[in-house]
């Protein structure tokens, strides 16, 4: 029988699903990207099975069959919806009944973001995409982390809120209920209307679906560099929501004095609003003036790989070789095959 690959490396979110087969040499043997569809934002079933659909594209890059389990030695699993411990081990009994690898490490996204954004093992990630979410590791090993729920645990924060928040600006604008914003006429038109109160009655007769709200955080980004007020405010908060999460995990950690690592990662930091990011350095900096802000531009499922890599006790050359494969292209490429197929 062919010699397993050492690492099997997942990275899966709201929106895609990333899996990569490793050897401990940092090699990489195949690699997949899966569109997700129908996401459930807890690890469940549907979710899961989407984790399976991008391991088996994965092993065919490889060479290997799509059947074949277990497909690695060892699994690093980095999923939206491992929010709390008892998440962690469902997910873990979920994937050890099916077999996928012999070993396995649950971990939230968040913590492939921070991997991915820097060569040390420790420091603090923030994931800001259709919600928010950060985790801490510090350097003596130490993890400090957050549920991550929604609004029951005391989130605000990402493209499904600031989309909402635009919303509630611009039909009040319109309605007379608050000031007048650019909003009123930006925020209908990303989405195909020509008035707030389109939009709301849309949405309150299934005519357009809630998730496309989640799509409009670069038309308030746009409009808030235009300098509308209302836009701004919205901008602002999304900004101290990262300050709040990424502090409050330094402070838990005692990192305050340290020159820690803070990445950013996600599609709400896929902008170019420098008033945003100077708001979220100087926030960070009241607390950790040391610190450095990283958006991270490469794919996070290297931070998964390279958290594998960590627990094999791989070289650094091995790291290297890792993240300079792993390339959103190298990613996508077989997604790209497959749509032909």
């Amino acid at each position: 029988m062919t010699r397993l690959p050492a690492i099997l490396a997942v990275d899966g979110g709201g929106s895609k699903i990333d899996a990569v087969l490793l050897r401990k040499d940092g090699a990489v043997l195949g690699a997949a990207r899966v569109p997700t569809t129908d996401f459930d934002q807890n690890g469940g079933d549907v979710h899961m099975g989407q984790v399976l659909d991008a391991v088996a594209a994965a092993s065919v890059d490889a060479g290997l069959s799509a059947a074949r389990i277990p497909v690695a030695q060892l699994g690093v699993y980095c999923l939206a919806g491992a929010d709390f411990p008892v998440d962690d081990r469902r997910i873990d009994r979920w994937l050890r009944t099916r077999g996928i690898t012999d070993e396995r490490l649950v971990r939230n996204d968040t913590f492939a973001v921070l991997r991915a954004g820097t060569d040390r093992d420790w420091g603090v990630g923030v994931v800001c995409g259709y919600g928010i979410n950060c985790s801490g590791v510090a350097p003596d090993g130490r993890i400090t982390r957050f549920p991550a729920v929604g609004p029951i645990s005391g989130d605000w924060g990402g493209g499904n809120d600031i989309g909402e928040a635009g919303l509630w600006h611009a039909i009040r604008s319109e309605d007379s209920r608050g000031p007048k914003t650019e909003l009123q006429a930006t925020i209908p038109a990303g989405l195909g209307y020509r008035r707030p109160f389109q939009v709301l009655t849309a949405l309150h007769t299934g005519k357009l679906d809630v998730d496309r709200i989640a799509q409009l955080p670069p038309v308030v980004f746009a409009t808030a560099a235009r300098g509308d007020p209302a836009a701004r405010s919205i901008v602002d908060r999304q900004a101290d929501e990262v300050v709040a999460l990424a502090t409050t995990a330094i402070r838990r950690l005692r990192m305050t004095r340290l020159d820690v690592d803070v990445v950013l990662g996600g599609g709400i930091f896929r902008n170019d609003d420098p008033v945003f990011f100077d708001r979220i350095r100087d926030g960070v900096a009241q607390v950790a003036p040391a610190a450095t802000i990283t958006v991270l531009s490469d794919p996070p499922v290297i931070g998964a790989a390279q958290l594998g890599l960590d627990r094999v006790g791989a070289t650094r050359a091995a790291h290297v070789r890792a993240r300079a494969a792993l390339t959103h292209e190298r990613l996508a490429a077989h997604t790209h095959r497959a749509q032909k197929e």
